[in-house]
């Protein structure tokens, strides 16, 4: 049975390929590093970036001087981030997002992009995400529906159904999250310099604060 870790522990070699994931194309860091301006307040803020796979949303963080913390479940992925992230002072650890092993530290902003799906019970996931906040933190999801494989996404883990397979509505996710907030906003991302493409599914952020 191959498990999440190693499904993508198997996938860090190529995950940098997709535009979004490296942000090699000029033009596609740049659109992140815009969006991720308007959402991340102007710090030094301590920003915790859940699923961080290679480091790319958290390298762009860091050279706007805010303090990273990742968190990703496969030692390939932490081991290309640890080397993207070097001499910026983050901070990279091996664990699982949903419950990240951060011990008693406290966040300005707690990030996650692309992740929700692949956890198996993300309304506590959620709620861990927001316990890990100080007061006035901020919540940013970069989240999306998407169709694959006959409308879901493969389960690599044999007989594992997760309950937002295939990605999750923004209707979805912000009634999941109302209760555990206190203000949000849905920004919806159909811009393809983000992503390297057009694309035809649905693709938003949810900016929340508590």
């Amino acid at each position: 049975m191959t498990t999440i870790a190693g499904f993508w522990d198997a996938a860090a070699g190529s995950f940098d390929d997709e535009a979004d994931h490296g942000l090699r194309d000029p033009e596609v860091r740049a659109a992140w590093a815009a969006r991720l301006a308007e959402w991340v307040p102007a710090g030094p803020l301590d920003v915790l970036d859940l699923g961080c796979g290679t480091g790319s949303l958290s390298l762009l963080l860091a050279a706007r001087g805010h303090r990273l913390t990742g968190v990703d479940l496969a030692p390939r992925m932490v081991e290309r981030a640890r080397a993207k992230l070097a001499g910026t002072g983050a901070v990279v650890l091996t664990g699982d997002a949903a419950d990240p092993p951060v011990g008693d530290s406290r966040f300005d902003v707690v990030m996650a992009r692309h992740v929700l799906w692949t956890i198996p019970d993300p309304e506590a996931a959620l709620a861990r995400w927001v316990s890990l906040l100080r007061p006035g933190g901020r919540l940013v999801l970069v989240e999306g529906r998407w169709q694959t494989s006959g409308g879901r996404q493969p389960s690599y883990v044999p007989g594992e159904e997760l309950p937002w397979m295939g990605g999750v509505t923004a209707d979805t996710l912000t009634t999941a999250l109302r209760p555990l907030v206190g203000t949000y906003q849905v920004h919806p991302l159909p811009d393809p310099a983000l992503w390297g493409k057009e694309i035809a599914d649905e693709r938003y952020a949810v900016v929340a604060e508590l």
